[in-house]
């Protein structure tokens, strides 16, 4: 038993590179120059962090007043592989020394055009610590990265507080994990979580969810209802996918986060509520401000603290972790956990995309205990040319691999190129809904 455990141990270290040793990280800090003939001494901005938000919103780090730059124009990123600019999807588009990019490599010195304004960018030669926490874990979430641990020393501030927090990741990173530990952790453990999805209720049917509705407010209402912000009063409410939250319920979520009234449907009172909110999207909502989708007031209210979980793709020494946690989790046997915790078995986990991060994970290692083998890793369901036929299988287990995979690839792409809308998605598709979430659900591609 001491030697199989040890064997499994000495897999997941080769995989961490050493046992027992936080990585720790620091980032180059820069700065950048807006470039005005009206003011030519104009101070540098300095970096406070590994990302920067540059705009006309009051909300970005760094704010330009000139009415073509967007609200939202672009972001830096700075890490250990360099620095990086990224078009949010601005009106008149971002340019790096003359060439227009989406999302582009930045060098020191590299000048950057937004609409009408220039901004120098400089790397200022010093180094700037990142906060991470010294925990590899925050309630459910567990990760030992240091993209994870920065993510958990915001999740540990803010559980100190009640401020509004907005939670941003791709589907499967464990966002609503991540909001019921927030909450767990709080001041407000001991009260009702309550759980909004804006992306699997019908719209006409939302405002009542959110807000409830008296006794004949509309057809169909038989009964007086209390909406998830009085049911949830003294606790906390999540709100999941705010990004498909329908533009005409944006302002009555805005008053209730300024004002903590609601009202119902159907009465005139506003009724005053105790509750944090706790919002989530696998969009990017400054992208969705300058689309005019998302009203930038209401960004700035749910954005008060802002945590991002990263992708799996962006923390692979985090896989041990996570795949000894969903052992546990599937109650595998320890001759599973001898077939499946060996470095060729991490290397390959560490080929694989993950779009659906780490959902998807869980969802492969529960495969390869059901079906005592392991199933093709991400790069085999791109697309049905390269789909792998086992002749050994039945002809009916076969093709429900097949047309799992195409499914599978057929959804992802078909996300991609409607921005992640479920509800467009769904409509170009000519599928219900409700369906559509069922599948991806069952592929793990919704978060």
């Amino acid at each position: 038993m001491k030697g199989e455990w040890s064997r499994e141990e000495t897999a997941r270290d080769e995989v961490l590179g050493g046992r027992g040793v936080l990585p720790e990280s620091s980032v180059e800090r820069f700065t950048l120059l807006p470039i005005s003939p009206e003011d030519p001494n104009a101070s540098p901005w300095v970096s406070a962090g590994p990302r920067c938000a540059i705009g006309s919103h009051p909300a970005n780090d760094l704010i330009l007043g000139d009415r073509t730059v967007s609200r939202f124009h672009c972001e830096i990123v700075i890490d250990a592989a360099g620095a990086r600019v990224r078009d949010l999807e601005s009106r008149n588009g971002t340019y790096v020394d003359g060439v227009r990019v989406s999302e582009g490599w930045l060098r020191h010195d590299s000048l950057l055009r937004l609409g009408q304004s220039e901004v120098r960018f400089r790397l200022a030669g010093e180094r700037l610590a990142m906060r991470t926490s010294p925990r590899t874990h925050f309630g459910t979430l567990v990760g030992h990265s240091v993209a994870m641990r920065s993510a958990f020393a915001m999740l540990e501030l803010a559980s100190a507080s009640n401020a509004t927090v907005l939670i941003e990741g791709e589907t499967g990173t464990g966002k609503e994990e991540a909001s019921f530990s927030l909450h767990d952790a709080s001041a407000r453990s001991g009260k009702p979580f309550v759980i909004i999805d804006c992306s699997a209720i019908p719209p006409n049917l939302l405002e009542s969810e959110l807000f409830g509705h008296e006794r004949g407010a509309f057809t169909g209402a038989l009964h007086r209802r209390l909406g998830a912000f009085e049911e949830a009063d003294g606790g906390t409410v999540f709100i999941d996918e705010v990004g498909e939250l329908p533009l005409e319920l944006q302002p009555k979520l805005l008053r209730v986060l300024e004002r903590k009234t609601v009202r119902r449907v159907g009465e005139n009172a506003h009724r005053p509520v105790d509750v944090r909110v706790v919002a989530a999207t696998n969009r990017n909502l400054r992208s969705e401000v300058n689309k005019g989708r998302f009203r930038a007031d209401l960004y700035y209210r749910l954005a008060v603290v802002n945590v991002r979980l990263p992708p799996l793709r962006e923390r692979p020494e985090d896989l041990a972790f996570l795949v000894e946690r969903i052992l546990d989790s599937l109650a595998a046997t320890i001759d599973q956990r001898r077939r499946l915790l060996t470095p060729e078995f991490f290397a390959r986990l560490q080929r694989g995309a993950w779009p659906g991060n780490v959902r998807q994970l869980r969802n492969y290692i529960e495969q390869c205990l059901v079906l005592d083998e392991l199933p093709p890793m991400e790069e085999e369901w791109r697309s049905p040319s390269s789909i792998s036929v086992d002749p050994r299988l039945s002809y009916a287990e076969a093709r429900r691999r097949a047309l799992d995979a195409f499914e599978r690839a057929y959804l992802q792409r078909l996300l991609e190129l409607h921005g992640g809308s479920v509800s467009e998605a769904a409509r170009a598709a000519g599928i219900n809904r409700v369906y559509m979430h069922r599948l991806l659900r069952r592929h793990a591609l919704r978060g």
